[in-house]
């Protein structure tokens, strides 16, 4: 039976081995975007799903990404 990952984004910070943080998106149901996240980091890293709400800029801006259902992106911070 295939999986379904849902179709909104949800917000993944990880901490890598030097105590710094990322921001990543997955494209799946938060239960799934922590596993898909830490699948796409280093081992050894965490990862934590953040709470927050999304403003209607930030929706578009992920959307226009064109992420499949499952996929993860990290968010490169200015």
């Amino acid at each position: 039976m295939a999986q379904s990952f849902g179709t909104s984004f949800t917000v993944v910070e990880v901490t890598g081995d030097d105590r710094r943080t990322q921001i990543w998106i997955a494209l799946a149901k938060p239960s799934q975007a922590t596993t898909l996240v830490l699948a796409a980091v280093p081992e050894g890293w965490t990862a934590d799903v953040l709470d927050i709400l999304l403003m209607p800029e930030q929706q578009k801006m992920f959307a226009d990404l064109h992420l499949e259902p499952g996929d993860v992106h990290r968010i490169d911070r200015d």
